[in-house]
């Protein structure tokens, strides 16, 4: 009876390979941008999350199958007076996740008109997923599941309700964008370079970490 090894040297699996992509994270202020990143990476949630004062930087890793995708990711901050400063974080990212408060009507308009700018400004093959977050707020509902569903078809975006206090779809969002990035020939240099992903398996690559041994900030 054959083992899930064999046709392999000494019944070795293969080995995983492991890609490097920048993330960053746009929308109003105190929409809960800082604590999706904080439930994703740490799997904690501060109910008095700081104001993010331009923007913050941590790592985490997401495993599918045999690819380990890491994701670099850049919380910007919301205030208007540090527009100016996120096309600084937006050039050179492969994906992007814009976040609105579902209690917060205005947070959805605003969320569009970054949605608009990352396809005017970021990479033409950007991934751009949108976060309906605070969904624990339920019974405070301002904007409809189905008319954010309905944008997010219309315009090709990822979409999905989230709460980073209670987690839900949070990991889930990760992992719907990380399904989404370029990751066959990795190793291939000229498609590395196309898409701006790095094989961490390089020896020339540095900062290598284990993706399933938990989270944490780089």
């Amino acid at each position: 009876m054959a083992t899930r090894g064999s046709g392999r040297p000494n019944g070795t699996l293969p080995q995983t390979k492991i890609c490097q992509f920048k993330l960053v994270l746009l929308g109003d202020m105190a929409v809960g941008k800082s604590s999706l990143v904080l439930r994703f990476v740490k799997g904690q949630f501060d109910e008095f999350q700081e104001t993010t004062i331009g923007a913050a930087f941590l790592a985490q890793s997401v495993c599918l199958d045999d690819t380990t995708v890491k994701f670099e990711i850049w919380d910007t901050a919301g205030q208007e007076r540090y527009h100016s400063l996120a096309p600084m974080y937006y050039r050179g990212a492969q994906a992007a996740i814009v976040v609105f408060d579902i209690t917060k009507p205005e947070t959805f308009e605003r969320a569009k008109a970054w949605v608009k700018e990352l396809q005017r400004q970021a990479s033409p093959n950007i991934v751009i997923a949108l976060a309906g977050n605070k969904a624990d707020l339920a019974e405070k509902r301002l904007v409809e599941y189905e008319e954010a569903q309905t944008y997010s078809e219309d315009t090709g975006l990822l979409f999905m309700e989230t709460s980073a206090k209670t987690a839900m779809n949070v990991n889930e969002l990760f992992l719907a964008i990380a399904k989404k990035m370029p990751k066959t020939d990795t190793q291939n240099p000229t498609h590395a370079a196309r898409h701006r992903g790095v094989n961490l398996q390089d020896p020339e690559a540095h900062n290598t970490r284990s993706c399933c041994g938990g989270g944490g900030a780089n």
